[in-house]
C-alpha cells in the first residue's frame, strides 16, 4: 500500500525540538524510544491536520503551517547535525539529517509550486491534472525520503540488537489508508472536471452570445461525457463503495444528454433571436408606405419563430438549470460522502 511520506515529515520534525546529543542515553534503545515517544505525542496533532486537508482544506487554507514546518525542520536539521556520533558511527544521524533536508528543500520548493498551481487550477483541465500530479511528485520525494529513513531506522536497530515491534495504533492505520482514498478520488475527480469545465465553457459562449464557441465546446462536452462514461466502466468500486462512480455516472448521462438534446434548442433560440433583430432592423429602416407584403411577411415570420424559441428557450433552460443542479448536488454530495466514510473527521 501505498505511503504519503509528509506524514513522515510531520512524525520527525518535532523529534528534535529539544538539543540532543547522544551521551544523554544510556543504551541505544534509550536513544530511539525517545524519538518514538517524540512521535506517538504529535500522532494526534498528525491526524487532525490530515482529516482537515481531507474535508475541504486546500494547500493555501495551511499555508501558515508549511511555513512553520520550514522553520521547524531547519531548526530540526542544525540541531541534528550538531549531535554526536553514537558509538563512534554518525551514520544514522546522517540519515535523519539528509531525510530533513530533502524535507526542507520540499517544503520551500514542491509545496510552495503547488500553493501557487492550486490558485490556478481550476482554469483549466489541463491546469488541474499538472497541480494533483505536482502533488503526487512532492509526495512521492517524501516517501522515497521515508523508506531510506526507515531503512537506516532498521540497519541502527539490528546493529544495537534493538528488537523493532511492528505496530499500529488506530492514528496510524488511518493515515496509511489515507494514501489510496485520494487516489482514487483524484482519478475520479479528473474525469469529472474535464466535462465540468466543458460544460462551464460551453455556458459562457452561450451567455456571450458565441453561437460558433458554444457550439464547439458543446461538442467537446459531448465527447468528453461518454469517454468519461467509458472509462467508468472500467473502475471498480472502491471497497464495496460505488457512490463516486454511480454519482459521476449521473452528471455525465447528464451532460451527454444535455448536449445531444437541450443545448441545440438554446442555440436555436440564439439564432432565432439574430434573425428576429435582423428582420426588425430590416423592416424599421423601410418607411411604412414603402414595406412590400414580402417585407411585412419576412418580419411577421421571424416575430412567430422568434416567440415560440422564446418559450423553448424558457422551458428547457429551466430544466436544464434544475438537472444541472441535481447532478451536482448528487456528485458534491457523494464526495463528502465517500470522504467522510473513507477518511473520518478528527474526531472519528
Amino acid at each position: 500500500m501505498k505511503k504519503r511520506y509528509f506524514i513522515f515529515l510531520l512524525c520527525f520534525v518535532f523529534a528534535f525540538q529539544n538539543q540532543i546529543k547522544a551521551q544523554t542515553f544510556n543504551n541505544a534503545g534509550e536513544y530511539m524510544q525517545y524519538i518514538s515517544n517524540e512521535h506517538n505525542k504529535i500522532k494526534k496533532d498528525l491526524w487532525n491536520y490530515l482529516a482537515a486537508v481531507a474535508h475541504g482544506k486546500g494547500a493555501r487554507k495551511v499555508e501558515t503551517k508549511r511555513q512553520e514546518l520550514i522553520s521547524t525542520t531547519e531548526a530540526s536539521l542544525k540541531k541534528v547535525n550538531k549531535m554526536s556520533a553514537w558509538d563512534q558511527s554518525t551514520e544514522y544521524r546522517d540519515s535523519v539529517a539528509s531525510y530533513l533536508e530533502l524535507c526542507t528543500i520540499v517544503l520551500k520548493e514542491d509545496f510552495a509550486k503547488i500553493v501557487d498551481m492550486e490558485d490556478i487550477a481550476e482554469q483549466s483541465y489541463d491546469a488541474m491534472e499538472a497541480y494533483l500530479m505536482a502533488k503526487e511528485v512532492a509526495n512521492n520525494k517524501l516517501e522515497d525520503a521515508g523508506d531510506r529513513l526507515q531503512a537506516a531506522q532498521r540497519k541502527f536497530a539490528d546493529e544495537n540488537g534493538i528488537n523493532l515491534i511492528e505496530n499500529q495504533d488506530k492514528i496510524d492505520q488511518k493515515i496509511e489508508k489515507s494514501g489510496p482514498v485520494f487516489d482514487y478520488y483524484n482519478q475520479l475527480y479528473l474525469i469529472f472536471f474535464k466535462t465540468y469545465k466543458q460544460e462551464m465553457f460551453m455556458m459562457e459562449a452561450i451567455n456571450g452570445s458565441d453561437i460558433a464557441a458554444a457550439e464547439q465546446n458543446k461538442n467537446a462536452m459531448i465527447q468528453f461525457s461518454g469517454e468519461g462514461l467509458t472509462r467508468l466502466d472500467t473502475i471498480k468500486a472502491f471497497k464495496s463503495d460505488i457512490t463516486l462512480v454511480t454519482a459521476l455516472k449521473k452528471y455525465l448521462t447528464f451532460t451527454q444528454k444535455e448536449g445531444n438534446e437541450k443545448i441545440p434548442i438554446i442555440l436555436d433560440f440564439y439564432l432565432k433571436k439574430e434573425n428576429f433583430e435582423k428582420q426588425k432592423a430590416a423592416i424599421d429602416a423601410i418607411p411604412k408606405n414603402k414595406r412590400t407584403q414580402e417585407d411585412v411577411d419576412n418580419f411577421n415570420e421571424a416575430v412567430t419563430e422568434y416567440n415560440a424559441a422564446i418559450a423553448d428557450y424558457n422551458k428547457v433552460n429551466e430544466e436544464l438549470n434544475t438537472g444541472r443542479s441535481k447532478a451536482l448536488e448528487t456528485w458534491n454530495n457523494a464526495v463528502q460522502t465517500f470522504l467522510d466514510r473513507h477518511i473520518p473527521s478528527k474526531k472519528g
